[in-house]
């Protein structure tokens, strides 16, 4: 997970707020597990107390992994990014050769994506294969089902 990782104003504030939630409250509930389970008896037969442990280590760690991400993120001003080129916050209009169906997506960090909303990862096959690109462009991209290309239409923020 090192590296820069660009984020649009809004997913920052989720990723803040969905930290902030997990530190207090999710570290409330899990030692609120662990001392209901104590209260039940021995500890070396109780699975109660070996599940609310598990628990906790693993808010530890999502806790560690989005402290990391917060560490190296980058809030982009999308009235600063250039439209020349798809980057990062691109809105882009593609249009598949093969079919000549035409979509719209928003390329977003990965911790931003939301295919229901038309936000792909620049991490994802498609993202990577827009990248850098200009209008008129094809995208070459492979994909589980073969390679397919993208005429780019359209880049707007």
């Amino acid at each position: 997970m090192a590296g820069t990782h660009y984020l649009s104003q809004e997913g920052y504030d989720r990723l803040r707020a969905e930290l902030e939630e997990l530190k207090t409250t999710g570290r409330a509930n899990v030692a609120r597990a662990i001392a209901e389970a104590r209260e039940k008896g021995d500890l070396s037969e109780n699975a109660e107390y070996d599940a609310a442990k598990d628990a906790q280590g693993l808010l530890e760690m999502k806790i560690n992994e989005l402290e990391k991400v917060m560490a190296n993120a980058r809030v982009l001003d999308s009235s600063q990014l250039d439209t020349s080129k798809v980057t990062v916050m691109s809105k882009v209009t593609i249009r598949n050769v093969a079919n000549k169906a035409t979509m719209v997506y928003e390329l977003v960090a990965e911790s931003e994506a939301n295919l229901k909303a038309k936000k792909i990862s620049v991490n994802s096959p498609i993202g990577q294969g827009l990248l850098g690109k200009a209008v008129g462009d094809i995208a070459t991209v492979n994909t589980p089902n073969g390679t397919m290309q993208f005429e780019i239409v359209n880049i707007s923020i």
